[in-house]
């Protein structure tokens, strides 16, 4: 979605929103497809004191399977953007500030960057989740499995040895 902004450059307190649905179901993080329906997007740019201001609204659904015992969670998620804009940048290392060189700003990129950047690296289904057992692959979330707790690691297993002679 092509955001134009030039009235919001050239005029002190000019507001513009617009809204739209992104469809990012198709996008793969980590050989899966977590997103479940297109992205909710409000966008709403902002000029206070020749500063122009990009705020992002997104909502979106999502399922993905715990990292640790991998039952798939299923929720909505509601995050919110904003970025600094300016007409050219000075440095061209500075990532603080989007370039908007001709008064329009391709939203989609936007969008899609601040979703990846701000997905969870680890994803648990609860904080306390105990994950599976080593031993036999029960989800330990729904009650214990009897296996032996008492197993050793194999890489420490020559520690024993020493434990035994003494």
């Amino acid at each position: 979605m092509l955001f134009e902004l030039k009235s919001v450059f050239l005029s002190d307190g000019e507001t513009k929103k617009c809204s739209y649905e992104l469809d990012i179901t198709k996008l793969d993080i980590d050989g899966i497809f977590p997103f479940t329906s297109p992205v909710s997007v409000n966008a709403e740019a902002t000029n206070r004191a020749s500063l122009v201001t990009l705020t992002l609204s997104c909502k979106y659904g999502f399922c993905r399977p715990c990292d640790r015992c991998g039952t798939p969670v299923e929720d909505v998620a509601e995050v919110s953007f904003s970025h600094p804009l300016v007409r050219e940048l000075v440095d061209e290392r500075n990532d603080d500030y989007i370039e908007t060189p001709d008064f329009t700003l391709e939203l989609d990129e936007v969008v899609i960057s601040d979703i990846i950047l701000n997905y969870p690296q680890k994803f648990l289904c609860k904080d306390d989740c105990k994950g599976l057992c080593p031993e036999c692959g029960k989800n330990l979330n729904d009650g214990d499995c009897g296996c032996s707790k008492t197993q050793v690691d194999p890489r420490l297993e020559i520690l024993k040895q020493f434990m035994e002679d003494e």
